[in-house]
């Protein structure tokens, strides 16, 4: 069993960060060292085929889901905290929806239940062969990720931003290898779990930015109604990028959910 690499700092409660498609264990560092100032043990790994972490065959939900599993054994902790931003926040719905053990509490930003479900009637298939051929022409056309990110990375971020979160951002997406970039936008497409929400049983937190064009601010508000212990929360002036570029209102949030007293389980509707 191959693990994926990760970082981590501090001790305590473990919180366990999953990035974005543009992203890697980076793409948390200001959390990993505000978690860990304050009693958290804080893990931010890279997702299969980002950073030192080997690809898997087929690269799919399930393969990710039992990757990110695999890495909550290896902590050797019984459940985490997991939080997960937009690809990665995908990846912690199917964590959840697999093994609901694992998991303590359940924090998704900047994410959606499915992607690309059409619902004016056209073919999603067609859309999502369209979105990926977007998304990769830069590359067919010879451009590298660095010129992609530079162009990309500005239009995510909302008019608030951090400029050094934004930066950190391009870095991040800049060191992303194209192929894995590839694979990561066809396993994307496929992405489906709206009818899992409804089962989320553990303390859930959701956050939006009010410019975010990639997961829209009424998708949360939508997804977080559909999860029986749900709140959504919106940081005015932030775009996709929230926990970069509005990194202490985004720590602020995030601790004050985490020091909330563990709610009486639900009744199991089993």
């Amino acid at each position: 069993m191959t693990l994926p690499t990760f970082t981590t700092l501090g001790s305590g409660p473990t919180v366990l960060m999953l990035h974005g498609i543009g992203g890697g264990h980076r793409a948390f560092a200001p959390q990993v060292e505000t978690l860990a100032s304050l009693g958290y043990r804080a893990v931010a790994w890279d997702m299969p085929g980002y950073g030192h972490s080997p690809p898997i065959e087929p690269y799919t939900f399930k393969g990710l889901a039992q990757s990110c599993v695999n890495l909550i054994d290896a902590l050797q902790c019984e459940s985490v905290i997991l939080v997960g931003h937009s690809m990665g926040g995908m990846v912690a719905q199917e964590v959840v929806a697999r093994r609901p053990d694992k998991v303590s509490r359940l924090v998704l930003c900047g994410t959606s239940a499915a992607f690309g479900k059409r619902t004016d009637g056209r073919s999603a298939e067609a859309w999502a062969q369209q979105f990926i051929g977007q998304r990769t022409a830069p590359l067919d056309a010879g451009q590298t990720m660095g010129d992609m990110a530079a162009k990309l990375v500005p239009q995510m971020v909302g008019p608030g931003a951090l400029p050094e979160g934004a930066r950190l951002a391009e870095h991040c997406m800049a060191g992303v290898p194209a192929a894995t970039y590839r694979r990561a936008l066809e396993c994307l497409v496929t992405f489906d779990r709206q009818t899992a929400l409804a089962q989320i049983r553990v303390p859930t937190l959701l956050v939006g930015g009010e410019f975010d064009r990639v997961a829209a601010p009424a998708v949360m508000r939508q997804m977080a109604s559909s999860i029986p212990r749900a709140r959504y929360v919106e940081l005015a002036g932030i775009g996709h990028l929230m926990n970069l570029e509005a990194p202490d209102e985004f720590d602020a949030l995030l601790l004050d959910f985490l020091r909330e007293p563990a709610p009486k389980p639900l009744p199991d509707t089993h």
